[in-house]
């Protein structure tokens, strides 16, 4: 198969930061994307309804002339998170989800939840109006190793959640493990999983072996090999509970080139290139549009869109720039590690 044409796709996990980052990283989500689950973790970080409308209005006023993106906010969980807030956010159409960072688990995360009990309130009220809460599903305690924080989460925290408050639909965002895999794949109702291109393509080598990678550092960080390829038959499986979170988190060069490197890899400028280079060679091109433009729309209740996308397979492979500038600094692009030769019509 030479082309492949899908409905436009959504990313249900991204980072667009803010001010002249954002200003030089939207375009690329806006280019090959419809809508985005936009994550709220700016510094101070996206908490009430008024700081989502103000977040709002500034992507909407970074967006060049012409280009059709709508950016579905989310609201930072915090201990004194307001329920009725997140109430009002969610039924005047303002808010899509609430994102539940544990305190210190990655980037901007310094605010997030130590308690689980001191915000259950607001997961008591999102439950009862069908709002979802978007998990990043590790632990924090210095004793789990960091490959095995994914897992411990899902066996210590996630699974006495749903069994408190099993009407509750929730989000594991970015899952990385084979555990997280099989765990979506036991629920029956309230529970899906969005994965990202970079999880589907690397594992824990290309940050280590060689030398220390740090442009293939992220959070949740890769893992081992057979926990890449769980994720692969998953995406690629047409589940309808998996779908595409980019979770792309751009930072600049010498943010993450140094003695304690950022965690993020920015991805929106080829993931779909990627990704339908990972369903050929797994022989799914015919599931590649439920994992990116079909599944997510349904979990979150809205209309698949109606513009299409075609994807083209190059002879020759398609060439992405190293970096891009933005006003803040150079962010380097995700590498693939492989010739990638379908790219957007």
């Amino acid at each position: 198969m030479d082309e492949i044409t899908i409905p436009r796709p959504d990313d249900w996990h991204l980072h667009l930061r803010d001010g002249a980052m954002m200003e030089g990283v939207l375009p690329y989500s806006a280019r090959d994307f419809a809508r985005a689950i936009i994550m709220p973790n700016l510094m101070p970080p996206v908490v009430t309804s008024a700081d989502a409308l103000a977040y709002r209005d500034r992507i909407l006023a970074a967006l060049p002339k012409g280009m059709d993106f709508t950016p579905l906010m989310t609201l930072y969980l915090t201990e004194g998170t307001d329920a009725a807030d997140v109430a009002s956010a969610h039924a005047s159409g303002l808010v899509t989800a609430v994102k539940l960072y544990p305190a210190g688990a990655t980037t901007n995360s310094s605010s997030g939840v130590r308690d689980l009990g001191k915000v259950m309130p607001v997961l008591e009220k999102m439950a009862e109006i069908g709002m979802p809460l978007c998990i990043h599903g590790e632990v924090t305690d210095a004793t789990v190793d960091i490959f095995d924080r994914e897992a411990v989460f899902i066996e210590t925290v996630l699974d006495p959640l749903r069994s408190k408050l099993p009407e509750l639909k929730i989000t594991l965002e970015h899952v990385t493990t084979s555990n997280g895999v099989d765990y979506v794949m036991g629920a029956d109702t309230n529970l899906a999983a969005s994965i990202t291109t970079h999880h589907l393509i690397i594992n824990r080598n290309a940050i280590l072996a060689g030398g220390i990678k740090p442009h293939y550092y992220c959070l949740p960080v890769a893992k081992r090999e057979s926990h890449r390829l769980a994720l692969r038959k998953a995406a690629t499986s047409g589940d309808s509970r998996f779908f595409l979170g980019t979770d792309s988190a751009p930072h600049v060069d010498p943010l993450k080139e140094c003695a304690c490197g950022c965690a993020g890899i920015f991805t929106s400028i080829n993931t779909l290139s990627c990704l339908a280079h990972i369903f050929e060679e797994d022989k799914a091109l015919d599931k590649l549009a439920g994992f990116a433009s079909l599944n997510g729309p349904a979990w979150y209740g809205l209309p698949v869109n109606q513009e299409m996308v075609r994807l083209v397979r190059r002879e020759a492979p398609v060439v992405w720039p190293d970096k891009i500038e933005t006003g803040d600094g150079p962010v380097t692009v995700f590498d693939p590690l492989l010739p990638i030769h379908w790219e957007v019509a």
